[in-house]
């Protein structure tokens, strides 16, 4: 399987009403440090996947598509129960995935 099917395969699995980072996707994919590459597959391939569900490594909305504007994937993200506030920020640790049904809320956190 070539990385853009890969990357497509991984970002189908993040759960309804969760987000994870380019990087995450990259890594999980075999290319770590390939985040950009991620950006690129998902760009040409928003039909195949819920693009909408990656943001950067720091909880930001970060797209500079004019087709796929931060206000969309903000609209997208909060239909699904994501809060994204005015500055366009994701809470990576409440709505966080990184590969398995295990994320950062609150809930692990204190284990």
């Amino acid at each position: 399987m070539n990385f853009k099917d890969r990357v497509i395969q991984i970002v189908k699995k993040i759960p309804y009403g969760r987000v994870t980072t380019y990087g995450t996707i990259a890594t999980l994919a075999g290319v770590p440090r390939g985040a950009r590459l991620v950006g690129g597959v998902l760009h040409f391939n928003i039909d195949d996947a819920p693009w909408h569900r990656v943001i950067n490594r720091h909880g930001f909305i970060s797209t500079k598509c004019l087709e796929h504007p931060k206000a969309l994937q903000k609209t997208l993200l909060q239909q699904e129960g994501i809060v994204v506030n005015k500055d366009f920020m994701v809470d990576l640790r409440k709505y966080g995935w990184f590969g398995d049904e295990k994320h950062l809320g609150d809930s692990q956190l204190e284990k």
